[in-house]
């Protein structure tokens, strides 16, 4: 247990790094905008979401990369993992146009949300910068989920810190018009994030060439079979973050039908949680790597311990997160907007949020787990349960039915969140158990 908590901690300390990383280009654009304006903040909040909601789960499609590639390189199989480099990245170009029409669409149909006019016009023009950034996102998940998936990990942390430094350049120069830029307010937010993304493909795409130069001498034409069963595996993947991103969405556009305030009271405290998960979600891609790895090497009690040292690194740092949003919640709050209402909507908002850090933090790690052993149908079904038929509906009826605003939707996520924990740890509890018994296992686990 000491030596794979030594190679978990090797591989998930530059993950969760790079997920902060990634994390942090959207916590400057909140407090570069926030000194524009509250319909600022609520713009970058709601585009954000209407272009995550599809991009990011048209990257989700690529995860079964993480199963395939661990497995393959777990048994060696070096032209394996290369075939499925190849269905990747093709799936990868396949989805840049669906993913850009489909946010076009979406930005055509807000006005019918009833969407407050004043933070819908500038939600616009930022939506129309970001949407760009789409086609280098895509192809930086392919990269990046191949690279991690052969323990290629302080390459992938040392770009998303260093795109940040783009970022914060762009956010500099654009949203608040320095040097002669003009200044575009919430736009410039989105074309600052749009070339760090051109940044983080070039920069991962030169890693692959590093690392990898055969990649150069392999067939680059497409297999059909290898692409469908990465879609088997992204499929329910995609769909799982679908659901999660698609829960905060609705949750957005709820708040958004109250007004200015509590839409970026919302959007901080969104900022901050999800800046929190970005630790165990960095822990999660370490556990589907090496239960793979391990299920790939024929050796499933190895695989049993790598997803039990995950769940107790994920559990370490999310109660770590809890205390702070508990203990400082006005201070957090203030790192994004001077005005008083928008700090005090923020700091009620996190104070409910500390109570499901811990069960978000165990859902992400197991769901990270089961991947790695092609296993991503369960932990699907367990978000839309807990999402869609728990959290929304009870945060809908206490924030409109019990008049509670923006803190009644938060209180349903939480309670969503916490059943979704305690479900998929008692599944993982069982898996493990399975994989502790004296079977023998052949090859991979597929």
């Amino acid at each position: 247990m000491r030596e794979e908590l030594f190679q978990m901690i090797r591989l998930a300390a530059p993950l969760v790094l790079a997920e902060l990383g990634w994390m942090a280009m959207g916590v400057v654009d909140t407090m570069f905008v926030g000194r524009v304006g509250a319909e600022a903040i609520g713009a970058v909040g709601l585009g954000t979401m209407v272009f995550y909601g599809v991009s990011i789960s048209a990257a989700g499609l690529l995860l079964g990369l993480d199963t395939l590639v661990a497995q393959a390189f777990g048994a060696g199989n070096r032209e394996d993992g290369h075939r499925s480099l190849v269905s990747g990245m093709w799936l990868a170009a396949m989805l840049i146009p669906v993913a850009m029409g489909a946010v076009w669409a979406l930005e055509g149909i807000l006005p019918r949300f009833g969407v407050n006019q004043t933070v819908l016009r500038a939600t616009r023009p930022y939506l129309h910068a970001l949407i760009w950034s789409a086609p280098p996102l895509l192809i930086y998940f392919a990269l990046r989920r191949y690279l991690q998936a052969q323990h290629i990990a302080r390459p992938v942390m040392a770009t998303l810190l260093t795109a940040n430094l783009v970022n914060l350049a762009g956010n500099w120069l654009l949203v608040l018009g320095h040097l002669g830029a003009p200044r575009l307010g919430a736009e410039g937010a989105g074309w600052a994030t749009c070339f760090s993304r051109i940044y983080m493909a070039g920069a991962l795409a030169y890693v692959l060439l590093k690392h990898d130069p055969e990649v150069l001498r392999i067939s680059w034409r497409p297999h059909a079979s290898r692409m469908w069963a990465l879609l088997k595996l992204g499929a329910p993947a995609a769909g799982q973050m679908a659901i999660e991103i698609g829960v905060f969405a609705t949750v957005t556009v709820l708040v958004s039908k109250l007004n200015a305030t509590a839409l970026a009271g919302h959007q901080i405290a969104l900022t901050m949680v999800s800046t929190t998960f970005m630790m165990p979600l960095g822990v999660s891609s370490a556990a589907a790597v090496r239960v793979g790895f391990a299920l790939g090497r024929g050796d499933p009690h190895g695989a049993a311990r790598a997803g039990w040292t995950a769940l107790e690194l994920g559990a370490a740092v999310m109660s770590a997160a809890a205390i702070v949003l508990l203990a400082v919640p006005e201070w957090i709050a203030r790192l994004f907007s001077p005005e008083t209402a928008v700090i005090a909507t923020a700091a009620t908002i996190l104070r409910v949020a500390a109570f499901f850090q811990l069960f978000d933090g165990l859902q992400i790690v197991v769901t990270g787990s089961l991947r790695g052993a092609g296993d991503t149908r369960t932990p699907m079904l367990c978000h839309l349960i807990g999402y869609w038929a728990i959290g929304l509906p009870l945060g809908a009826m206490l924030c409109f039915g019990r008049g509670l605003g923006a803190v009644g939707l938060w209180i349903g996520l939480s309670a969503g969140l916490i059943a979704i924990g305690v479900v998929l740890t008692t599944i993982w509890w069982r898996t493990a158990r399975e994989w502790s018994r004296p079977v023998a296992v052949n090859g991979p686990m597929r």
